[in-house]
């Protein structure tokens, strides 16, 4: 598929901007409660959207995150509620993003671009890590506001009538910006946000992978921090 990559790039980019139109007229259409969450999803589509049409050096990373949520959160409704129509089409189309952005060749229009290789030093492992830990944070922020937003979540912001369920998402949000930046505190902002999950909240399923995926993002920067530490 190397002679198709502006082809599945334009895919993935049409998903994606799709998906924020909707989340767009749900926030419009659903009642008021759930306008908040609605319109801060629409902007993680919207994000990936435009890291992806413009070649940011990070976009592929972190639309496919949204397209690995949207996969395994189609998955479990299928699982849940059967083969429905509308629960197939959120799968594989998120499954497209996913799939449509992988690859070396596609890699070259983005994060296996030299210019910003040499702008951020960074060498193949460390491309690698970076990409990995970018997705899967990515993966966590829908999660995540999900968790804290969600009228239907006992943890919700609605359910607890406080704004401490935010911390998590702030600190969410910061750690991914961060390690876009390649700042080492973003680690420690996941880590914090995983943690304050833990301390806000029972042991729901949403919370349980909200927890898992910043987890997740942490473990490829585990053995390169262990060696810092013993060293």
């Amino acid at each position: 598929m190397k002679s198709l990559v502006g082809e599945r790039r334009a895919v993935a980019a049409a998903v994606l901007s799709f998906y924020g139109f909707v989340y767009l007229l749900f926030s419009m259409a659903m009642p008021s409660e759930w306008t908040t969450l609605f319109w801060c999803i629409a902007g993680l589509y919207g994000v990936a959207f435009v890291g992806v049409v413009a070649g940011w050096f990070w976009g592929r990373w972190f639309a496919q995150g949204l397209g690995y949520w949207g996969l395994v959160t189609g998955v479990l409704g299928v699982w849940q509620m059967g083969p429905e129509p509308i629960i197939v089409f959120l799968t594989l189309s998120h499954a497209v993003v996913a799939l449509f952005l992988a690859g070396d060749a596609m890699a070259a229009g983005f994060d296996g671009r030299p210019e910003w290789r040499a702008r951020f030093h960074l060498d193949e492992g460390g491309v690698d890590r970076l990409g990995k830990s970018v997705t899967r944070a990515s993966m966590s922020l829908p999660i995540l506001l999900m968790w804290a937003l969600a009228p239907t979540q006992p943890s919700s912001l609605f359910a607890h009538g406080t704004p401490a369920v935010l911390v998590p998402v702030a600190l969410a949000a910061a750690g991914a910006w961060a390690l876009l930046r390649l700042r080492t505190w973003g680690l420690f902002a996941l880590a914090g946000s995983a943690g304050a999950v833990i301390a806000v909240s029972a042991a729901t399923p949403v919370a349980i992978a909200a927890v898992a995926a910043l987890a997740a993002a942490l473990v490829p920067f585990a053995a390169p921090m262990g060696r810092a530490l013993r060293a």
